[in-house]
């Protein structure tokens, strides 16, 4: 994405798959999700979460979103060592 602003409906669109992020990151974690999965699966699955919100809550034109929850998935899953 350049450096314009995006719109409003680009911004919920980017805050709903953060959200989709976090998710995913929390259920791996806590086992509800890709229970099933290799562990090189599951790492890699947070991995390239972790690194989608990292890139997304840098970003500099959010709102008043709140990054809380993306910002403690993003320490969650650079903690997870899948086993």
């Amino acid at each position: 994405m350049s450096d314009e602003a995006r719109t409003a409906e680009q911004l919920a669109q980017d805050y709903t798959a953060m959200g989709h992020s976090v998710d995913l990151i929390n259920g791996i974690i806590d086992g509800s999700q890709m229970a099933d999965e290799e562990a090189e699966d599951r790492q890699s699955a947070v991995d390239r979460n972790v690194e989608h919100l990292e890139i997304m809550v840098a970003k500099s034109d959010w709102g008043s979103e709140d990054m809380a929850a993306a910002n403690s998935a993003i320490t969650a899953g650079k903690a997870y060592t899948a086993s």
